[in-house]
């Protein structure tokens, strides 16, 4: 039994042997659709796999890049090379018109407040608001109140350090005086003169107060200077803007680089006003004086109260002089 059973055996085990041979091949296309099914079932559960990828969003829901304002006429828009910086009722208005008689002087006739008021508009912004000019033509604007702005002297020169700044100075005694009488115009009701300068009406000199503070002219330019050297300013004496007009603006001329357009012939002096006014205004063929804000009279203040302001501000008169190199004679 044992010995016939051996040749039996091997001829009974050979469909085993064909389920081995088919068993690997069996394994390897489970273990496939394992995976498959593996892989479908954590599709289905992952919410992350469900949802859809976002899609683009619309045009119309996209930002454009701002733009800026398109006008019609030649040249382009630039930032001014020129600024009149201050100072305010140093007669700043008057020497922006009498410029503005230039043929290559375009002048935004507005004060913008932008390196003030108005910086976090951008520069983009303040550009737009200059007028086109052509090549060989100067872009300015003033704001009397830079010159007074700690933080203007910074932003200008980031926007150009080569900058030139024109500055309108005048008695500060007299300026102020200017100052008062115009706010008092719009405020009726203000306290006097004496007691808005002094502290407690007979006290010191009240710095505090705009009006006397802007007269401290050494003091504002001292920040000035740590931007710009002195080469780059140009300033502008208010009395004899007044006196001789086109003495003053024959200089702003030669500062700005320009030929000599404005002369005497365009000026005439109004003896109702006290002040120069054209003869021919710009696109106008009539004689022009400034607005009726020009040349307001001033009130009455007591001698004492002004030879007081004119000893307060000698010393800073003394060293602006001295910094600017030029004696405006007001002492």
């Amino acid at each position: 039994m044992a010995g016939s059973g051996a040749p039996g055996g091997g001829a009974g085990d050979r469909p085993g042997a064909a389920l081995r041979a088919l068993r690997a091949p069996l394994l390897l296309v489970a273990l496939g659709l394992g995976a498959y099914c593996l892989c479908a079932l954590a599709e289905r559960r992952s919410p992350a796999a469900r949802a859809p990828a976002p899609a683009a969003p619309p045009r119309a829901a996209l930002r454009p890049a701002p733009r800026l304002p398109v006008a019609s006429g030649p040249g382009r828009r630039r930032f001014p090379q020129a600024l009149i910086v201050g100072v305010k009722k140093g007669g700043t208005r008057a020497l922006l018109e009498f410029l503005r008689l230039h043929p290559d002087v375009r002048a935004l006739g507005s004060e913008p407040h932008f390196f003030d008021r108005c910086y976090g508009r951008g520069l983009a912004w303040y550009r737009s608001l200059m007028p086109r000019t052509l090549d060989g033509q100067i872009t300015m604007e003033k704001t009397p109140s830079y010159f007074v702005t700690r933080e203007a002297p910074r932003r200008i020169h980031g926007m150009s350090p080569d900058t030139k700044l024109i500055v309108v100075v005048r008695n500060p005694v007299t300026r102020a005086i200017s100052d008062y009488a115009q706010t008092l115009s719009k405020t009726p009701g203000l306290p006097s003169f004496r007691a808005l300068a002094f502290r407690h009406g007979l006290g010191p000199v009240d710095t505090a107060w705009s009006a006397v503070r802007i007269g401290l002219y050494a003091q504002h330019l001292d920040n000035w200077l740590r931007y710009f050297p002195l080469s780059h300013f140009l300033f502008v004496s208010g009395e004899r803007l007044v006196s001789d007009p086109a003495g003053e603006v024959g200089r702003v001329q030669d500062f700005l680089g320009l030929k000599r357009v404005v002369t005497d012939k365009h000026f005439y002096f109004n003896t109702t006003k006290g002040f120069p006014c054209l003869k021919k205004a710009q696109g106008s063929g009539r004689p022009r004086c400034l607005g009726k804000s020009k040349g307001r009279p001033h009130p009455r203040v007591p001698l004492a109260v002004i030879q007081r302001l004119r000893d307060f501000y000698r010393p800073y008169n003394h060293k602006f002089y001295q910094m600017t190199g030029q004696d405006f004679g007001w002492d």
